[in-house]
């Protein structure tokens, strides 16, 4: 039985509160939905979408597969919300837009921000990006294109053009008065900018503060410290770090002459801070970036060069162990513990990898502090290692009753986390002041440093202590 079968016309799923049954009252949400699709029942499609965020008929869009997606949108029709072009991930956006009427996707546009838009065809390939364009007003089409004229992923890009400002003489009412008889406010905002007569922002005041204070209040009495304007080609990272270090709501953002040119938000602030954030965990495991809906030959592209790599970094442990063969000959034991010597040290090294590159993502570790982290990372291996040591040459005496055997294990493994927790730390900020991605390439680098180090030191060891 198909997920399409698993709803009658008059059920409904049950109220529950468990976590499985959540799952499953997700479940059944699709599949009714599929079932109406496959009915061609719009009116009943329409009911089970419109109680749903865009955000989840994103996900619904996504996890089903490219023909119900195309039936779906077709039946849908006119209902389709502009923010659900938003929520899109990127690897399946282009198809949903392929499958709008052209009317349809006009007032979905239309209803974006300026900054949504610019999100949505930034990354489409030019036919994409004109198709987009054609569908808006002029004046919407000129402040998008300019947007888009901005570096990528810069402040420019990132800003909305939809700004609510006040001159900085204005008093509270007037500026009361002035959002009332505006009927183009944006739909959301948090601060009035004030501006001088050459629109330079000079500060910003909260609505909140706005709504209490006395009508014949200046509105310069009641700006907000936090005020600090952003300029247009500043790195979106860098903004990220602003809003989350300072905690701002949202940031004017200025040009080379420091005139207002947009404002960005919180919202869209942390959906770069996010994307960051998943950005790193994926490259540090390797699989690029890389979505559920990619197809086989995508996802194998992009994982093929860290495999490429790895195997460059295994051959080279391997030649390690090459060069003690006698050693291991002599004594079958040493094969039986190199493994857990490199795994060790691996995982070691990669515990501070990690703290590392999310220190430098979040600008915690930085040149004033560098030489404490690794220190503390190197002391840390060393407490670990000692700790294993004696671990490992108990189990080595009891395993093979050869004091000697766990001696030489314990000294590997001493040398092997105290290197481990060093390379974790120094090759990602090396990385960092190469200008390389130290998230991108880190994690090859430990893997080998800790494989060679552990290999050479063990069997090193071995060849010198047990023959």
């Amino acid at each position: 039985m198909s997920d399409h079968d698993l709803l009658p016309d008059d059920q409904t799923a049950p109220e529950t509160s468990s976590e499985d049954e959540v799952y499953e009252l997700n479940r059944r949400d699709v599949a009714a939905v599929l079932y109406a699709v496959d009915v061609g029942d719009r009116d009943r499609l329409v009911g089970l979408m419109e109680p749903m965020h865009p955000a989840d008929i994103a996900d619904l869009l996504e996890q089903i597969n490219e023909f119900d997606r195309r039936r779906l949108i077709e039946l849908y029709g006119v209902e389709f919300d502009g923010d659900i072009l938003s929520e899109l991930d990127e690897s399946i956006r282009e198809d949903v837009i392929e499958a709008l009427r052209p009317e349809v996707l006009a007032e979905a546009v239309r209803e974006l921000e300026s900054d949504d838009v610019v999100d949505l065809v930034e990354d489409m390939e030019e036919p994409q990006q004109e198709a987009i364009l054609e569908v808006l007003d002029d004046a919407d089409r000129v402040v998008v294109e300019q947007a888009l004229s901005y570096p990528e992923d810069s402040a420019g890009r990132l800003m909305q053009r939809e700004v609510v400002s006040a001159p900085e003489h204005w008093n509270v009412g007037q500026a009361i008065d002035f959002l009332r008889g505006t009927e183009s406010l944006p739909e959301q905002f948090y601060h009035v900018i004030l501006v001088d007569p050459k629109h330079r922002p000079t500060g910003y005041a909260t609505l909140g503060k706005l709504m209490a204070s006395a009508r014949e209040k200046p509105l310069h009495d009641i700006t907000e410290d936090s005020f600090q304007p952003i300029p247009v080609d500043q790195d979106e990272e860098d903004v990220a770090y602003a809003f989350n270090q300072y905690h701002l709501i949202s940031a004017p953002v200025v040009d080379e002459n420091e005139r207002l040119v947009g404002v960005i938000t919180i919202d869209d602030a942390m959906v770069v801070l996010d994307e960051e954030h998943e950005e790193d965990i994926l490259r540090l495991a390797g699989v690029g970036e890389g979505s559920l809906t990619d197809r086989v030959i995508d996802t194998t592209r992009q994982r093929i060069p860290w495999l490429a790599v790895n195997l460059v970094t295994a051959v080279l442990a391997s030649l390690v162990i090459a060069m003690f063969e006698d050693v291991i000959a002599g004594f079958v034991a040493l094969a039986v513990l190199m493994p857990i010597v490199a795994s060790m040290g691996g995982n070691a090294g990669t515990q501070s990898l990690t703290v590392a590159v999310r220190a430098i993502a979040t600008k915690d570790l930085t040149g004033s502090n560098v030489w404490r982290v690794i220190r503390r990372e190197v002391l840390v291996g060393l407490v670990n290692g000692v700790i294993f040591a004696v671990v490992m040459g108990i189990v080595g005496v009891i395993w093979f009753g050869s004091p000697m055997l766990g001696v030489v294990i314990g000294i590997a493994m001493v040398v092997n986390l105290v290197v481990a927790g060093l390379a974790g730390t120094v090759i990602p900020v090396a990385l960092e002041k190469l200008g390389v991605d130290p998230a991108l390439a880190s994690g090859a680098f430990v893997t080998t440093v800790t494989d060679v180090v552990g290999f050479f030191a063990f069997l090193g060891l071995a060849a010198v202590m047990l023959l």
